[in-house]
């Protein structure tokens, strides 16, 4: 199943003689939902430290000056005396800047295009920006999330990362190859599954008749 007539040189160099099974060319690089998790979660952020700033500056420019504590101590801030404000002000404007950030990211990944991808007998190759990744289908568990209506399908690795939790052991997060805006994506996951149970490397588990 090839939905892509011509692959990048590089790329194609890579794959040489291998047979493909399906070539694609995704739209999005993560799926929608995801980029628009941050972009909300960076919403939120700024709002809720834009109250911050707003209570912070807003008397400086009505009245010329801020009353606000230090350590316990009443102290004013005005055009004259910047001084005793730079500290607040830092620290709200870092908490803005993240804010900022998370939401710029989210629009970045939000419009971020996709690569190439192709299914070989042996590996799934990802071509990104000029960039070749390869993985062996022995490197997925066999977990997938399909979306059929947006065309979105996740890989899930056996490999990933622990997170510390505060209240709770740790905990392992997989890694996720992501291919998402592709048409066809059902018999994209059809294939994807058939290569991953031919190279499990998980000895099969037979059951003991009594």
């Amino acid at each position: 199943m090839n939905s892509v007539g011509f692959l990048p040189p590089e790329l194609q160099s890579v794959i040489g003689a291998e047979k493909i099974d399906f070539s694609v060319l995704a739209k999005r690089n993560k799926p929608a939902n995801q980029s628009i998790y941050i972009i909300f979660f960076g919403l939120v952020w700024t709002a809720f430290t834009s109250i911050f700033v707003i209570g912070f500056f807003g008397p400086l420019f009505k009245r010329g000056e801020v009353h606000f504590k230090v350590n316990g101590v009443p102290t004013t801030g005005s055009w004259e005396n910047l001084e005793p404000m730079i500290f607040p002000a830092l620290l709200i404007g870092v908490f803005v800047l993240v804010g900022i950030g998370i939401l710029s990211w989210g629009l970045y990944s939000f419009f971020q295009k996709g690569g190439y991808f192709v299914g070989t007998a042996s590996r799934l190759l990802s071509y990104h920006k000029g960039k070749i990744y390869s993985f062996d289908w022995e490197q997925f568990t066999g977990n997938m999330e399909i979306n059929k209506k947006k065309g979105d399908i996740s890989l899930q690795l056996r490999y990933g990362k622990m997170v510390s939790r505060k209240n709770s052991p740790d905990k392992f997060v997989p890694d996720i190859v992501y291919i998402s805006g592709t048409p066809d994506i059902l018999e994209i996951e059809k294939i994807c599954r058939k290569r991953i149970k031919e190279n499990d490397p998980t000895p099969a588990n037979f059951a003991k008749s009594e």
